[in-house]
């Protein structure tokens, strides 16, 4: 755990520290980041998706209802808070909690609507950004610029797919679900589907002209917002904000990035505390991602919540 400067200590939960996923071998090098891929070239693939994400995007202003908007907001928060922040990084990643395997597969589901790949490759990616975290290697660092932490590392090289069974291995505990095995080979099977649905819903509604709206809005727009709210964990939580733990990274707690991402831009509380599943730690950092988690106990869903909290005492 990170030492702490000007301020009061975190105490870890009972079995915090043992519960913390075991990353990769030690003899495991991988190499990611700037140096090991822009060498080879623009992946124009991902370069014309996120673009044709985009236009879309813009494309939703001349199609917009309330409804639409409504619609949006819901697919949101199922793919960037329950999907990446609740599954991708706290419960697959860092094994912050347990949920039932149905409960686990269900948000995993959700998070392929995000267009941000399957889980295989989403938990090694960032168990390697926590290894290398702004040093040699990280996948994306700000030290290698601003841009390329946010969107240039997906965009050059092949980084989607970069070096694959050195990934695997940083996994071991996904690669044994067949499930998320499969999910992660056909990842683009829910967010298809959810694309034909919201037309289908639309031409039902109104005709081709609200099909279309319904699929700019709640695909093309929603997507578009989502990737951006994840890649500014990656760039600008390393970027500007506060330290409240003196890590070995350049991390941060910036309020507005936790504003977008469900609670993600306490970034500097999270990586002192990586197995954390409550990353706003102080009363005023708010924390929906966590408060689902919370919600996902009451139920009787989530158990072994593992939970850093600050006090005034500093652990010897």
């Amino acid at each position: 755990m990170a030492s702490v400067a000007n301020a009061s200590s975190p105490v870890l939960s009972p079995h915090l520290a043992e519960n913390a996923p075991r990353l990769a071998p030690e003899q495991v090098v991988i190499h990611m980041g700037r140096a090991a891929t822009v060498g080879e070239g623009i992946n124009w693939l991902t370069l014309l998706v996120v673009a044709a994400f985009h236009l879309g995007a813009l494309a939703a202003f001349f199609f917009f209802t309330w409804q639409r908007l409504a619609v949006m907001v819901v697919l949101y928060v199922l793919a960037i808070n329950v999907g990446i922040g609740m599954c991708y990084h706290r419960l697959l990643t860092h094994r912050g909690y347990q949920t039932p395997k149905w409960i686990e597969r269900v948000m995993a589901i959700c998070a392929t609507l995000s267009l941000e790949g399957g889980p295989i490759f989403w938990v090694a990616t960032h168990r390697v950004h926590h290894q290398f975290s702004d040093q040699a290697g990280d996948p994306h660092t700000p030290r290698e610029g601003g841009g390329w932490a946010h969107i240039g590392w997906m965009l050059w090289g092949n980084a989607t797919h970069a070096q694959t069974e050195l990934l695997n291995r940083y996994v071991p505990d996904l690669k044994r679900d067949r499930f998320l095995v499969w999910l992660s080979k056909y990842h683009w099977i829910p967010i298809t589907a959810s694309g034909a649905l919201l037309f289908g819903m639309g031409w039902l509604w109104g005709g081709w002209k609200s099909a279309v709206g319904m699929l700019l809005w709640g695909g093309f727009m929603r997507v578009t917002l989502g990737l951006h709210a994840t890649w500014l964990v990656n760039s600008a939580t390393h970027m500007w904000g506060s330290r409240r733990f003196e890590t070995r990274d350049d991390s941060r707690n910036n309020w507005w990035v936790a504003l977008v991402s469900g609670g993600e831009g306490w970034h500097n509380n999270h990586h002192a505390n990586p197995v954390s599943a409550r990353h706003g730690l102080a009363w005023y950092e708010i924390d929906p991602n966590y408060w689902g988690i919370w919600l996902l106990s009451k139920l009787g869903l989530a158990r072994k919540i593992q939970v850093a909290k600050l006090a005034t005492a500093q652990p010897r």
